[in-house]
C-alpha cells in the first residue's frame, strides 16, 4: 500500500503530501509516524507534495499542529480532507 502523506504525532491536525499529488476525491493512506499507524482520508481537492492535508476538521482560529509543533491558526473552517495552505492558515506572530 503506498502512503500518500505523513504525520509525526498523534495529535498533528495535518499530513503532509509524500507523493507528486493527491488528486480530488482520492482515498489517501497516511503513516502516523508516533503511532505507527495507518489512516485514510478522502481528499476533498487536488493537494501537491509537500504541501498539507487537514486530518480533520479544523474550526476557525483552531491551532494548526504539523509535526508536533504550533504552526498557526485557521482564518476559516477547513474539513476534513481539505488543503491547508496560506489561503485558510495564519501566524499567530501578528
Amino acid at each position: 500500500m503506498e502512503t500518500h502523506f505523513i504525520a509525526h504525532d498523534a495529535a498533528d491536525t495535518v499530513g503532509v503530501v509524500v507523493v507528486e499529488k493527491v488528486l480530488a476525491g482520492q482515498e489517501a493512506t497516511g503513516w502516523i509516524m508516533e503511532t505507527d499507524e495507518t489512516v485514510t482520508i478522502k481528499a476533498l481537492v487536488e493537494v501537491p507534495l509537500g504541501h498539507k492535508l487537514a486530518l480533520a476538521d479544523i474550526k476557525n482560529e483552531d491551532t494548526i499542529i504539523k509535526y508536533g509543533n504550533d504552526i498557526g491558526r485557521a482564518v476559516s473552517d477547513i474539513p476534513k480532507g481539505g488543503y491547508v495552505h496560506v489561503h485558510n492558515v495564519k501566524t499567530k506572530r501578528w
